[in-house]
């Protein structure tokens, strides 16, 4: 899809719309322009935390092509989001597609080895939460304590996994056997324990592949990896 020159990734305008044919999904989006970098910041930190993606900047929702105003202007902000309102800080490879005397600017992801990656940011509405962000289907979600911790466990310098199956877990199996999935709150309630304790449960199964978690704009639930 790229062409290469002087180790700089070159995008041909056929290959962009090709890209634009597909339509948004898990692996690509579509912004008319470059908004604030703080949502930037999101977009880009949710395919890195995820498996990678591509933000075309100049193409609106119905795939129509617009270009956008200032393309230095832009890739500084795109930079800044990068660089500045994400921690540890990204590194996207960034491309200009000329179209119609507008360039879109390609802006490519590629899944990390340093999740989960943080907004950064100071301010009290966003640190509600845990300003990680992951993609879900063709949306930037923030994600839930348990999926950061996942990812937490995903970084190669992550301690090693240590799990034990005891009367908890089995009674976990056999409820999953009747219910195909569960949620934290419900694990807790079935075996009597704290939502941290089930929580931590949860995650360690994940990471052994015994479960796997499924997030959503709500709530995660989890199912038999098998």
């Amino acid at each position: 899809m790229h062409a290469e020159c002087s180790g700089v990734l070159i995008m041909k305008l056929s290959d962009l719309k090709l890209l634009i044919d597909e339509g948004e999904g898990f692996e690509l989006e579509f912004k008319r322009k470059v908004s604030t970098p703080v949502k930037v910041a999101k977009t880009m930190m949710s395919f890195a935390n995820s498996k990678g993606g591509i933000v075309l900047f100049g193409v609106d929702d119905d795939r129509t092509i617009v270009g956008v105003g200032s393309e230095k202007e832009e890739i500084d902000m795109i930079q800044m989001a990068a660089g500045f309102y994400c921690d540890p800080p990204l590194e996207p490879i960034i491309d200009t597609v000329p179209y119609k005397g507008k360039d879109v600017i390609v802006v490519t992801i590629e899944e990390s080895e340093q999740k989960p990656h943080v907004l950064n940011v100071d301010d009290g509405e966003e640190n509600h939460g845990t300003r990680v962000y992951i993609r879900v289907y063709d949306k930037t979600v923030e994600a839930s304590k348990e999926v950061m911790h996942i990812l937490e466990a995903e970084n190669p310098n992550a301690p090693p996994l240590r799990i034990a199956i005891g009367d908890s877990e089995r009674r976990l199996f056999d409820y999953l056997d009747e219910n195909e999935r569960v949620t934290v709150n419900q694990f807790a309630k079935l075996v009597n324990i704290s939502h941290r304790r089930a929580s931590r449960s949860l995650i360690q199964l994940v990471r052994a592949g015994v479960l796997r978690i499924h997030t959503y704009e709500k709530e995660d639930f989890y199912t038999r990896a098998f």
